[in-house]
Parts: C-alpha cells; sequence; structure tokens
C-alpha cells in the first residue's frame, strides 16, 4: 500500500507540473507577519560559530503537511543533531504541519523561510571551517521540484536552480545536502561543486519510498538518519550503510531499486574530518512520534453525547 501511494503520488506530481500551475504563497498577513517575527526569532537565538573550532549548523525542512512522515524525521533530525552531534543551539527546522501554526510553533518550509534561514546561517557560520547540514523531506517529482505545501494556505515547488541559488546567495560554503525524495538524484548536477557532499534517496529517474499515512519514516529516512546515524557519526560511511540497507528491503518487497545516489567533492572531505575529529558524540536517540493532535470538538461532542445518553438512562 505504501509503494502503490507514493508511485500515485509522484504521478500526480507529473500531471501538476503544467503551465497553469501557479505557486501560491502566503497571502494571510497575520500569518506572514507571524512568520517573519518567529524565524528571526529563531535566527538571532542560534549558538555563535567558535573561533578556531569547526561546527556544525543544521536546517531541517519537512514540507508537506498532508503527511506526518515528513514532519516526524525533521522533528527527529532537530533531536538528533541537538543530542548526539554536537550542534545544540545550532539547528533550525522548518517544518509544514498544522502543529507549527499552533502546538508545537515552527517556520513553515516556504522557499522564502528557507532563503532567510540559510541567509541567517551564513552570516552566523565561519566560511572557511564551519559546515552546514541541509536536510529535505518531501515530494519530489519526475521533472526534480520539490514539493512544498501547507494546504491550503501555502504551495510551491522548488526546483535545483533555486535550491543552488539559496546556497550561494547564503555565502555558505561547506556543504552537506540530504534530500529525500522521488527522483532526488535528478538535483545532484545543478548543486555539486567541490565543497559540497550530496546524498539523495533515488536516483534520478527513481522513485523512492516509505511516504503515506501508514508510514512513520521513509525507507531513507529510517536507513540513513534513524538507524545509519545511530551507529556511526560519519554522513557517508551512513550514506553506504544506509544504501545496503534499502536495498536489502526494497529486494525482500519486490520494489524496483530507487537507487541512492551520492556526489563528494573534493575539499568537502577534509572540512568533515576536522569537524568530526573533535566532536565528541552523544548517545543513541530513539526515534519517537509526536503525538497526534487530539480533535478537541470530536472530544467536546462525544463528551456531550454521553451526558445525553447518561441523561436520557436516568430517566427510564
Amino acid at each position: 500500500m505504501t509503494r502503490l501511494r507514493c508511485l500515485l503520488l509522484c504521478v500526480l506530481a507529473m500531471l501538476c507540473v503544467t503551465d497553469s500551475v501557479v505557486a501560491k504563497g502566503l497571502t494571510d498577513p497575520v500569518l506572514r507577519e507571524r512568520q517573519r517575527a518567529m524565524l528571526a526569532s529563531a535566527l538571532s537565538a542560534l549558538a555563535p560559530q567558535r573561533p578556531g573550532v569547526p561546527d556544525l549548523y543544521v536546517v531541517g525542512v519537512g514540507g508537506d503537511s498532508t503527511e506526518d512522515v515528513f514532519r516526524n524525521e525533521t522533528a527527529y533530525l532537530d533531536t538528533l543533531m541537538t543530542e548526539r552531534f554536537g550542534a545544540r543551539g545550532r539547528v533550525m527546522t522548518l517544518i509544514n504541519h498544522e502543529d507549527s501554526l499552533d502546538r508545537v510553533p515552527k517556520p513553515l518550509a516556504t522557499l522564502e523561510n528557507l532563503r532567510a534561514a540559510l541567509a541567517g546561517i551564513g552570516k552566523t557560520m565561519d566560511p572557511e571551517q564551519d559546515v552546514l547540514l541541509l536536510f529535505m523531506t518531501m515530494h519530489g517529482t519526475p521533472q526534480h521540484q520539490l514539493f512544498v505545501q501547507m494546504p491550503p494556505s501555502y504551495f510551491d515547488l522548488i526546483d535545483p536552480r533555486e535550491l543552488r541559488a539559496a546556497l550561494d546567495d547564503a555565502g555558505i560554503r561547506n556543504r552537506v545536502l540530504v534530500i529525500s525524495a522521488c527522483y532526488s538524484g535528478g538535483f545532484v548536477s545543478a548543486l555539486k561543486n567541490e565543497n559540497t557532499l550530496i546524498l539523495t534517496a533515488s536516483h534520478k529517474n527513481r522513485p523512492s519510498f516509505g511516504c503515506g499515512a501508514d508510514s512513520d519514516a521513509t525507507y531513507f529516512g529510517r536507513a540513513w538518519l534513524i538507524e545509519a546515524l545511530n551507529e556511526t557519526t560519519d554522513f557517508v560511511a551512513a550514506f553506504e550503510s544506509a544504501k545496503t540497507r534499502i536495498a536489502a528491503r526494497e529486494d525482500a518487497e519486490d520494489f524496483r531499486p530507487s537507487r541512492p545516489q551520492i556526489e563528494i567533492g573534493k575539499q568537502i572531505l577534509p572540512r568533515l574530518q576536522a569537524w568530526q575529529s573533535q566532536l565528541v558524540p552523544g548517545p543513541k536517540v530513539v526515534y519517537t512520534i509526536p503525538a497526534p493532535v487530539q480533535n478537541t470538538n470530536a472530544t467536546v461532542e462525544k463528551t456531550a453525547k454521553q451526558k445525553d445518553e447518561k441523561a436520557s438512562k436516568s430517566k427510564r
């Protein structure tokens, strides 16, 4: 069922990418102002760069509010990087989910917010020694675009050119870019350079798996983020381990291989080694899923119904 749902979503994505599709930005002035203030607050709270110490800065993007799995992985990224990877105070997450508007306020995963987050972190980082980890989890299209949506308020598509421009404009040199989405290998050619490590969940012409309402983690998210990074702090070694896990799982379930991709720039490995050499890893972090939001109206209606039934019985 998960496989069929993912394939159907990919087909729908392909059909939606036409000249008639128009991105819908945040138009509610109250929501836009709240987003600006929330993003500014998150950026001002970032821990400063430490002279002489390579620091890891992290941005997580959960792009699609229609499925909890993307929120789940992005929230876990925050916890994992904070508790195990020494990035406390240097993690920002942008999450499209109903919780982000109320229960757990977060900046939304809009292209505007992503640009602003990268720009703010770029000003904080030391471009020579610090490293950015950008983790993006969402649906992708065969045209190599990433869905970012928060219906009915927001809908957009991010293409490789826009993502590369956001990173370049921010002045961030040392980059680890992880894209967990169908057809995400199509981002590699536009994003690669000698200072960048790129990991994608799939080849440019293959879907990846694990989305859907019945899933708590994507195949790539579970294999790389949840399992492998609790075994090693080496992003490349974690990818190789994850690739093996994913291939075995897809073979066992008779899925067409997603073929995760890796591209390693010549200059990024020394920067990662310098950061890793001074890292004291924290303990393994258990993957927990945020509790679902209770439907208050339904609860009130159920309570009222029970009271009415009780009162009715007492009259008999």
